[in-house]
């Protein structure tokens, strides 16, 4: 699998002119826009907007083939592919080498847009407004990648940038609100996937779900499902795993035949203080104190 280094590499590799920046470069895509045609890595944030009109996309663990009017976003060193692309209409990809960030918020502040983990049959799908707001951010990143860079170019340029991060977090909250049904159908599935593996036993054998875990059985990212989740439930989706284990071990402690260790331990918890803190956290008093109530009531 080749890994670019550099974003001149990718160019030449790709047929692309040289770029006009060694750390940042800007492709506008008209009737095609493929890149190397077989899974890549590379040092680079990725941001693309296109509607597909045939050809194959594929990052993360999934791939589609077609998509129309939506947005993509790749961290460094992501496996990726794309092949064959055929576009409606225009569309463009923006590449930044991580080293272009470094002295700028961005560089941390990237961290936070959680959309840069989702998988690809997670794209932002844009409105026409949304659309339009998204090509003049590109255009202005445009107009200071080419027109005489100086010094001020770089900050203008991650300027824009974050902006483009920061709509698409909010277009990603204005998606999840208009599915609605698909994301109440996902709390449920998300749910009944905890109950199924308390059900079989699991907690003892392969100790407490994982967020990653819960996320496969449901065929998404867990990024994308705990962000999905937090925007249904108010609650991440380890938030939800812990109110369920806490609801599980409440009702266990009201039985006297289990000490408050026996019940960390059945419930998949092999540190029994973190066991402790986080019922505390969710009911207000200790494992032991609860118990205690309970049976003197």
């Amino acid at each position: 699998m080749q890994h670019f280094k550099t974003i001149s590499e990718l160019h030449r590799t790709t047929g692309f002119p040289p770029p006009m920046h060694p750390l940042i470069s800007l492709i506008r895509c008209g009737g095609t826009c493929s890149i190397g045609e077989k899974e890549f890595t590379s040092d680079f944030y990725l941001i693309s907007f296109k509607k597909l009109k045939s050809g194959i996309i594929r990052y993360g663990q999934t791939k589609y083939d077609h998509a129309n009017g939506s947005m993509a976003f790749i961290k460094p060193r992501q496996v990726a592919e794309f092949r064959n692309l055929e576009f409606e209409e225009d569309g463009f990809v923006i590449f930044i080498h991580e080293d272009f960030l470094h002295g700028h918020p961005l560089h941390a502040a990237i961290k936070k847009y959680g959309f840069f983990e989702y998988e690809v049959n997670e794209a932002l799908h844009l409105s026409p407004k949304e659309e339009e707001l998204i090509w003049d951010l590109f255009n202005r990143i445009d107009a200071e990648y080419r027109n005489n860079p100086d010094e001020f170019s770089r900050n203008i340029m991650l300027t824009h940038i974050d902006s483009v991060l920061s709509y698409a977090q909010r277009f990603y909250k204005r998606q999840f609100i208009d599915r609605t049904i698909l994301s109440t159908k996902t709390v449920s599935k998300f749910n009944e996937a905890l109950k199924e593996y308390l059900a079989a036993g699991s907690l003892q054998d392969q100790g407490l779900p994982t967020v990653t875990l819960l996320a496969s059985k449901l065929h998404l990212s867990s990024r994308y499902l705990s962000d999905l989740l937090k925007e249904e439930t108010g609650k991440t989706a380890m938030e939800l795993i812990h109110i369920h284990l806490i609801s599980e071990a409440k009702n266990l402690l009201k039985g006297a035949d289990q000490s408050v260790g026996e019940i960390a331990y059945t419930l998949g918890f092999e540190n029994l203080p973190y066991f402790s803190r986080l019922f505390k956290k969710e009911v207000g008093v200790s494992p032991m104190q609860y118990k205690r109530q309970y049976n003197m009531n």
